[in-house]
């Protein structure tokens, strides 16, 4: 009996150191960490934009993104308006701010500018990455400030005396003022008065003289033309600028 015991005690000792031995000669693996490959970006401009309209207080950029993070930049986007090109390079004292809707290609609207006036753009995302390349740049339109109406006062066969009244509609007094439009014809200017007509092809301008530039509010003053043409037109489409 005592033989047994001694024999199972034995080999139960032997079972237990070997397995101990087992586990501490194969330590279970530690699984090693796998390093994050670098993503390689297209060689494309990760945005681009351009001016979609101006008025004579506000800009309208219309852009596309082209690609997602970590390559590109997902929607809402803020564009800043600078006063110089120098300053949207170094991103200094943004002039006026506002951010685009959820999409992809759309168009971003800043209003509250100064009438006639250059601005440079760029662009940022929600969280506040900078995009390096996108430059550009929009002026708004000037103040209108007149009005111009022209009467036909006589024709013939082969030309017409018309008459254009230029009126102050501003707020503020004019100092200088501005007629054009294009002929629809073969119509050429022999004469001008009260005025100083330049011609490019089918376009034409007149400004005011040096006695009759100025123009309080509502106050007009005329200038007269002698065309030659072919057909004498019924009337004139006229655009009048400061």
């Amino acid at each position: 009996m005592l033989r047994m015991f001694l024999a199972v005690t034995t080999m139960a000792v032997a079972a237990w150191a070997g397995t101990t031995t087992a586990a501490e000669a194969t330590p279970t693996p530690t699984p090693s960490a796998t390093p994050t490959p670098t993503p390689t970006c297209p060689p494309a401009l990760p945005i681009t934009a351009s001016v979609a309209g101006v008025t004579t207080t506000s800009v309208t950029i219309s852009y596309s993104i082209f690609f997602r993070p970590p390559c590109g930049y997902d929607p809402p986007m803020t564009v800043s308006l600078f006063a110089s090109r120098e300053d949207a390079q170094q991103w200094r004292t943004p002039m006026a701010e506002a951010v685009s809707g959820p999409e992809r290609s759309g168009t971003v609207t800043i209003g509250g500018l100064t009438p006639d006036t250059e601005y440079w753009y760029r662009f940022s995302d929600p969280d506040g990455k900078r995009d390096p390349y996108m430059i550009g740049s929009a002026r708004t339109a000037p103040l209108t400030g007149c009005r111009a109406t022209a009467t036909i006062d006589a024709r013939w066969g082969s030309g017409f005396v018309a008459t254009v009244t230029v009126r102050n509609t501003g707020t503020l007094p004019l100092d200088q003022w501005r007629v054009s439009w294009r002929w629809s014809g073969d119509e050429r200017i022999q004469t001008a008065w009260g005025g100083v007509a330049e011609t490019a092809g089918a376009d034409v301008s007149v400004r005011n003289t040096s006695y009759n530039g100025t123009l309080a509010l509502d106050g007009a003053t005329t200038f007269g033309l002698l065309v030659t043409t072919s057909a004498v037109p019924d009337d004139l489409t006229l655009t009048c600028a400061r």
